[in-house]
């Protein structure tokens, strides 16, 4: 998906088609922006009340407003039409949309909702940025280093030589898939160690580090397959260079990142006005998201650069705290959408012609769950570490799992059994990681409690020793005063 930044304007809605009427574009673009943010907000509290993360419920909420239910929101990419739309049909019963009209107003509205959507996973990437700290990612050691790629390239490998072999997919679209499979949601699995006292584990520090370089690769492998889908073709020349621009991008920015961190802070802490941080924080984000699409890579990748740059600054927790809030209006949309654009009526095996998206969901299942477990066991010189704990870890996609599936339906290269088929994954992984981690790590707890029993008997056998001190050996002045000479002295 090539992100290109579309002036947010009224001059927008009305030259993006001759017949637009520009105030009913507005009109559905609200009204869109009304039934996401319903959606998303719903979907997430109820996610988070079962104890799950809110995005699934922003990517249920998505499903359940788009065209697999109710058609509040749909997309033309996805074969809808004006009359499929039920904002459309609103806009014909409320504020006179003539028939005419309507397909002009709901392609524009369309594109409107969908710039929105790009700028949210832009702004989630650069938030992704922010939250990666470099000296975290070098202290992890080798050993997340391999779990890491050996957690990208056999789900990968995997996947897409098994689409391509055993379901004749296309190369494209089963490299996309492939690289969905390489995920790994840092949040999930944090939250998920954080409750059962296994972040400070042997377990939970690879665990970790791993995720985290798992993101980094995987925002590589998504910049080059993404820039493949552009070309329709899979061209071996072309993917050298795009990891190796990638990955020479990346590293210059980060190189650069010491450079200009102090510039930064000088600059930021010169002005005076509102958005005195978060302003040239977008800058810098949106200029290293242009020059990462001027050397024909994502501009998502850009943002993840600029993120991790910006980390290294004093004025990161204070810009992440800035960020929140505008993260929290422009992602939910990009999620959202992503769960309107999928039809999961291609699942349903009482069609014949559904059942090879249930198939291909099924083997991209196994991939992903297996792909990841197998990674525990590449870990070397720690015979009493939980390798199935640290496999199992590296299970759930969540979020950025989902950034993979958006960015591949954006390009239409996904078939929608397959799109279908990838969105269950995501789902399922997800899902399952929290209760199967707590079903293979449950000495973390045991381990946890008896170290707290320990800390505690331990401060109470302390206290009774200095107690029974004390009335051994009174105070010192006690003995002066007992002391006939000390008094005379």
């Amino acid at each position: 998906m090539q992100l290109n930044f579309i002036p947010f304007s009224l001059h927008l809605f009305a030259t993006a088609t001759e017949t637009a009427d520009s105030s009913l574009v507005v009109a559905g673009v609200l009204l869109s922006l009304v039934i996401i943010y319903f959606a998303s907000k719903i979907g997430g509290e109820l996610s988070n009340r079962v104890g799950l993360p809110p995005v699934l419920g922003e990517l249920v909420g998505g499903v359940f407003v788009g065209v697999s239910c109710l058609h509040l929101l749909v997309f033309p990419e996805g074969g809808a039409d004006a009359s499929t739309s039920v904002i459309i049909s609103f806009l014909e019963t409320t504020a006179g949309l003539t028939p005419e009209g309507a397909n002009a107003v709901f392609t524009s509205q369309s594109e409107v909702i969908s710039v929105l959507a790009e700028l949210g996973v832009i702004i989630l990437l650069f938030e992704i940025g922010l939250e990666s700290n470099l000296k975290d990612l070098m202290a992890v050691g080798l050993q997340a280093v391999v779990v890491a790629i050996i957690g990208v390239v056999v789900p990968f490998t995997a996947g897409t030589v098994g689409l391509m072999t055993v379901f004749g997919v296309p190369a494209v679209p089963a490299i996309f898939a492939g690289a969905a499979l390489t995920a790994t949601s840092i949040g999930i699995t944090s939250k998920v160690l954080s409750e059962l006292g296994a972040l400070n584990t042997k377990e939970g520090q690879i665990i970790l580090g791993a995720a985290v370089i798992d993101d980094v690769l995987g925002i590589i492998v998504l910049a080059v397959v993404a820039s493949l889908a552009k070309d329709g073709a899979v061209d071996v020349g072309n993917v050298v260079y795009l990891i190796i621009s990638a990955s020479s991008f990346l590293l210059g920015a980060i190189a650069l990142g010491n450079i200009f961190n102090k510039s930064f802070v000088t600059i930021v802490e010169r002005l005076k006005t509102r958005g005195e941080l978060v302003i040239p924080a977008f800058i810098f984000a949106f200029v290293m998201a242009y020059f990462a699409s001027v050397i024909h890579l994502e501009a998502i990748l850009g943002a993840f650069a600029a993120g991790l740059v910006l980390e290294e600054t004093d004025k990161r927790k204070e810009l992440q705290r800035q960020i929140i809030p505008i993260a929290d209006m422009l992602v939910p949309i990009f999620f959202v959408t992503v769960g309107a654009q999928t039809d999961l009526g291609v699942l349903n095996p009482a069609i014949p012609s559904n059942r090879e998206g249930l198939i291909m969901a099924t083997f991209l299942i196994a991939v992903a769950i297996i792909g990841k477990v197998i990674t525990g066991f590449s870990v070397f010189g720690q015979p009493q570490i939980n390798r199935l704990a640290i496999g199992v870890g590296m299970i759930p996609r969540g979020e950025v799992g989902l950034v993979f599936l958006g960015i591949g339906s954006s390009t239409g290269v996904l078939s929608k059994p397959l799109e279908a088929a990838i969105i269950m994954m995501v789902i399922l992984t997800t899902f399952i990681a929290p209760p199967l981690l707590r079903v293979v790590l449950p000495q973390a707890e045991e381990e946890n409690f008896a170290k707290d029993k320990l800390v505690l008997e331990t401060s109470q056998n302390a206290s009774l020793a200095m107690e029974s001190l004390n009335t051994a050996v009174p105070p010192s002045h006690e003995k002066l005063e007992n002391n006939p000479d000390n008094r005379e002295s």
